[in-house]
């Protein structure tokens, strides 16, 4: 095994400028969004094969989500990519200063299996509209997603630029010994430190996106209909499977019995009575997935589902009240079907409780007070916040997105995409006119005087 030849083309290719051209990079946006367009049926069979999404839902958190950032792209990429004229100091002059967003080269994309369509084509969105090459190695954990982009990508794009390698653990690991450019990995915080690690040998720049547990604070002013409403979508959507899902909840004792109530009526108007045969709820990825979940059920209170099949890896929506703060569900990312609610005294108690851990990817509240509101803006650091919903900043394309922390590192989506994916080159042009003699030695009292009179121009 060895993809050294195949990053050697991508190199090779890269070094002729091809991709550098703002035409070739339009065309192979364009190809991207008829790839998932014209195979949109194919897209979504994979995505219901992989994680029984329903066909809707796969539909705009994936290949409507896709075709919706080469669109932004596009109408933006000309401006992007022009140079940005900075301001020259009088020290400088006479002369003209501008970044020039520049390609960086080959990148290694590590794509995740909760979406595996978008966390593998919305990078490459950013990666080819900033003029790159591309690896892509999709989840070995989502084959029949991973089979299909290694089936069309080669029909669409530019072979000598973009390539797909399936495989696990031994292929990634072959992949993090070559010199790529960059390299953008989605996935877990254990698995980001292994890539940080490998890139750190080349001195590689890296873009990592990992999660964590992302709070929810819920008060006594919120709606408590629209607010279980709009965390039952965001919470068992994909079945949980989703980065910045609600992760666990914060609120007071009166507050939580209406809420889990309300959050009942929701889970029902969703999914109804038989969520085990609805086709509008979906399944854990694998059976090693599903019982890592239902371990998580020993502690706490199950206030409402709890049921579990092995065999469909299926679990139902569930809502654990009061489990140990210490206990795995409140410790580990659940990424799964479980909402643990945690019952606190003020809101104080829940900040206090959000900053004594790792800094999330998300954080949420919901209240109509606006001081505390703002006050949850300020001090609760986390990639992105959403204010009376969740999850919907993604919805935002100029919105970056990305972590802090533990929770990862770049951003991406829009310009921000295209701004990591480049190197922002600085660049001063001067022409040939006589300088002063005040920069140059011999460092007179005089010289040294009339600089300091300069620096405050």
């Amino acid at each position: 095994m060895n993809f050294a030849k195949q990053v050697d083309v991508h190199k090779a290719y890269f070094n002729r400028q091809i991709t550098h051209d703002l035409a070739w990079r339009k065309k192979q946006l364009l190809q991207i969004k008829k790839l998932v367009t014209e195979n949109e049926q194919l897209c979504l069979d994979a995505l219901k094969a992989d994680l029984g999404k329903p066909a809707l839902e796969a539909w705009i958190t994936e290949v409507s989500y896709v075709a919706g950032d080469v669109d932004h792209m596009l109408k933006h990429l000309n401006k992007w990519a022009k140079k940005r004229k900075v301001s020259t100091p009088v020290v400088a002059q006479p002369g003209r200063s501008y970044i020039q967003p520049e390609p960086q080269g080959t990148v290694l994309i590590m794509g995740a299996w909760n979406y595996p369509l978008q966390l593998v084509l919305a990078p490459l969105v950013a990666v080819i509209a900033a003029g790159n090459c591309a690896v892509i190695k999709p989840s070995e954990l989502s084959p029949a997603t991973s089979a299909l982009l290694a089936k069309l990508i080669p029909q669409y794009l530019d072979k000598k630029a973009v390539s797909v390698i399936e495989g696990g653990v031994e292929e990634t690991t072959e992949l993090l010994t070559y010199p790529f450019d960059h390299i953008m990995y989605t996935g877990n915080g254990q698995v980001g430190r292994i890539v940080m690690t490998a890139a750190a040998k080349h001195l590689i720049p890296v873009t990592l996106e990992l999660g964590g547990k992302s709070p929810v604070y819920v008060d006594k002013s919120a709606d408590l209909t629209i607010t279980a409403q709009r965390l039952a979508w965001g919470k068992w959507l994909n079945a949980g499977q989703t980065c910045i899902a609600p992760d666990y909840i914060l609120t007071t004792k009166d507050v939580a019995e209406n809420l889990i109530i309300a959050l009942k009526k929701q889970i029902k108007s969703m999914f109804g009575d038989d969520i085990k045969h609805n086709p509008h709820y979906g399944r854990i990825v694998n059976r090693r997935h599903t019982e890592r979940i239902a371990s998580y059920m020993g502690n706490g209170e199950i206030v409402h589902g709890g049921e579990v099949d092995l065999t469909t890896n299926y679990i139902e929506p569930t809502i654990i009240l009061n489990p140990a703060l210490d206990s795995a569900i409140m410790t580990d990312e659940i990424f799964g079907a479980l909402l643990p609610i945690i019952t606190i005294d003020s809101f104080d108690a829940a900040k206090t409780l959000v900053k004594s851990r790792e800094k999330p990817l998300s954080a949420y509240i919901f209240s109509k007070d606006s001081q505390q509101t703002q006050s949850w803006i300020n001090e609760i650091s986390s990639g992105s916040q959403c204010i009376n919903d969740v999850i919907m900043f993604n919805a935002v394309p100029d919105l970056p997105f990305g972590g802090v922390g533990p929770s990862g590192m770049g951003q991406y989506s829009g310009k921000a995409g295209f701004d990591n994916f480049s190197h922002l080159k600085s660049v001063l042009y001067r022409p040939f006119l006589k300088d002063l003699p005040v920069r140059f030695a011999p460092y007179t009292k005089l010289k040294f005087k009339l600089l300091r009179l300069i620096r405050h121009l």
